[in-house]
C-alpha cells in the first residue's frame, strides 16, 4: 500500500508522529520540574511535610516522564541522518553546533544532578539537594531553550551566508541565535509547558477531591495544596500566554505573512477590515473559505490593531509557496480554544477561591479534571499550527520540504515508519499507563520517592533508566 505514498510524505509522517511523541514529555517535565523545585523550597522554608510528600509523589512521575521525553529524542536526532540528510547537510553547519551546545548546556546538567534529584534525599545535605533539584528544572529550560532557537532560525533565518556548495553557515552566531522570533516563540512554548503541568496537577487534585466527595471522607491536605497550587498557576498564567500568543502572532504576521493567511483562513487580501472567520471549510483548489463563519472587520482590529487596516491574503503568495490551509486553519482554532477554556478555569477558580469555596464546588472540580489533558492537545495543536503553516519549507524562505529528504524509496521509509509506530504505543503506552497509575494514587504522609537501594548505582543516569529503577509503592 505504501508503493501509492511517496517517500517524502512517509517521511514527513513520520517526522510528525516521532515529533509528536516527544513533544508532549518536554512539554510536561520542563513545567514538572519547576514545580518540584518550589515544593522542595517551601517544605525547606516552611519546615511543613506537606510539601515534601507532595514533591515525593511527584518526582516519581516526573522520572518516568523525562525518561521518555529522553528517549523519544534519540529517535528524533536519528531521522535527521536517516530521512533529511540532505537539510541535515545543507544546514548543518548552522543547527549543528546549537544543539550541541543544548547537550553540552543543558542535557549534561540534568543528566548530571537526576541521580542526586531522584535518590539523594537521604544522603546529601538538604540544600545540596535543593540545589541539585533547581539545576535540573534549570537544565530544562537551557535545553528548551536552545531547541527554540534551532527551530526560530528555521522560520525566520538570519545571520547566515551561504556557501556555493548550497550550505548555510553562519556570519553571525547571536543574530543566529536571537533571531526575530526567537523571543516570542521561547515566552509562548515556556508558558504552555507551565500550563500544561498545571492542568495536569490540578486534574490530579480534582480527581482526588471529586474522589474523597464520593467516599464521604475529608480531603487530604497534600490534594488541597496541590489543587489550590495548580489552579492559582492556571489563573495567572493563562491569560499571560493569551497575551504571549498574540504577541506572537503579530511577530508572524510581521516575518510570515503566508502563514498568518493560512492560519487565518484569508485567501483574498483585504484593503480594509478584514473579518475575523470563526470556522469554515477551506478549499484549496478554488482558493476560498466555504462555509464560513465569520465577524467583520475583527480580523484587522485583532492583527493590526486598527479596522481600517489591509491584510494581505494568499491572493498575494506565489502558488508554489502556499501552505495548505487546513492544518494551520484547524490547529490554530483548537489552540485558541482550549486556551480560552483554560482562561475560564482559571477565572472561576480565583472566583471559587475568593468565596471560599475552592475544595467545594464539585462542578469546577470537573472541569479541572476534563482540562487535564487540554495542555497537550493544545502545545501539539500549536506545533501543527507554526510547522505545517511554514510549508513547503523547511528554512522559511530558502529550503524547500521536497529538497530536504534524502534520496530513499517509499518502502524504506514506511518500514522505519511501521517499526516506530509499534515500539511508540507499546513502550509509551506502558509509560503512560504506570504515570497515570501513580497518579490514581492519593499523596499520603508517608510517601516514598524513588527507592534508594537504587541510588549507588544510578551516576548519570542512561537514556532507559528510568524504567530499569523501581519505585517504591
Amino acid at each position: 500500500m505504501f508503493d501509492d505514498m511517496s517517500a517524502l510524505s512517509l517521511a514527513r509522517f513520520q517526522f510528525a508522529f516521532t515529533v509528536s511523541f516527544h513533544f508532549i514529555f518536554p512539554a510536561f517535565s520542563i513545567g514538572l520540574a519547576s514545580y518540584l523545585a518550589v515544593l522542595e523550597g517551601l517544605w525547606l522554608k516552611t519546615g511543613r511535610d506537606v510539601y515534601l510528600q507532595l514533591f515525593r509523589y511527584w518526582l516519581k512521575i516526573f522520572a518516568i516522564a523525562f525518561g521518555m521525553g529522553v528517549v523519544s529524542g534519540i529517535v528524533m536526532a536519528y531521522q535527521f541522518g536517516s530521512n533529511w540528510s540532505v537539510f541535515s547537510d545543507r544546514a548543518g553547519p548552522v543547527i549543528g553546533p546549537l544543539m550541541a551546545y543544548e547537550v553540552l548546556s543543558a542535557f549534561f546538567l540534568e543528566s548530571g544532578f537526576l541521580g542526586v534529584m531522584l535518590f539523594g534525599l537521604d544522603r546529601v545535605g538538604k540544600k545540596l539537594h535543593f540545589l541539585a533539584t533547581c539545576l535540573v528544572a534549570f537544565g530544562t529550560t537551557v535545553s528548551a531553550f536552545w531547541i527554540i532557537v534551532v527551530n526560530s532560525w528555521m522560520q525566520t533565518p538570519q545571520g547566515y551566508g551561504i556557501a556555493p556548495n548550497g550550505q548555510f553557515y553562519a556570519t553571525d552566531w547571536l543574530a543566529v541565535v536571537f533571531n526575530p522570533s526567537m523571543p516570542y516563540r521561547l515566552a509562548h512554548t515556556l508558558l504552555g509547558a507551565y500550563l500544561t503541568t498545571a492542568l495536569v496537577v490540578g486534574a490530579v487534585g480534582a480527581f482526588h477531591l471529586l474522589k474523597d466527595r464520593r467516599l464521604g471522607r475529608a480531603a487530604q491536605p497534600a490534594t488541597k495544596i496541590m489543587f489550590a497550587m495548580a489552579m492559582g498557576m492556571v489563573a495567572v498564567t493563562a491569560p499571560l500566554q493569551i497575551f504571549a500568543g498574540h504577541e506572537h502572532g503579530v511577530n508572524t504576521l510581521q516575518h510570515q505573512p503566508a502563514k498568518i493567511a493560512a492560519m487565518e483562513g484569508h485567501y483574498e487580501s483585504h484593503d480594509r477590515a478584514a473579518p475575523l472567520i470563526l470556522f469554515g471549510v477551506p478549499d484549496d483548489a478554488a482558493q476560498v473559505m466555504r462555509h464560513k463563519v465569520e465577524i467583520p472587520a475583527i480580523g484587522s482590529l485583532v492583527l493590526k490593531h486598527s479596522i481600517e487596516a489591509p491584510t494581505t491574503g494568499l491572493d498575494k503568495v506565489a502558488p508554489e509557496n502556499r501552505a495548505k490551509v487546513a492544518f494551520p486553519f484547524y490547529a490554530f482554532r483548537v489552540m485558541v480554544g482550549l486556551g480560552l477554556l483554560m482562561l475560564l478555569l482559571g477565572g472561576w477558580a480565583a472566583f471559587n477561591a475568593v468565596r471560599g469555596r475552592l475544595f467545594d464546588n464539585a462542578w469546577h472540580h470537573r472541569l479541572a479534571l476534563a482540562m487535564g489533558p487540554a495542555g497537550f492537545v493544545a502545545v501539539l495543536a500549536g506545533w501543527i499550527t507554526t510547522e505545517t503553516g511554514r510549508q513547503p519549507f523547511t528554512v522559511f524562505g530558502l529550503m524547500r520540504t521536497a529538497e530536504s529528504a534524502s534520496p530513499l524509496a517509499a518502502p524504506a521509509v514506511a518500514a522505519s515508519l511501521i517499526a516506530f509506530i509499534i515500539v511508540y504505543f507499546f513502550v509509551f503506552g506502558v509509560g503512560t499507563w504506570f504515570i497515570l497509575k501513580l497518579m490514581a494514587g492519593e499523596p499520603n504522609p508517608g510517601e516514598q520517592g524513588p527507592s534508594k537501594e537504587q541510588a549507588a548505582d544510578v551516576g548519570s543516569l542512561p537514556p532507559d533508566a528510568p524504567f530499569g529503577f523501581q519505585l517504591a509503592e
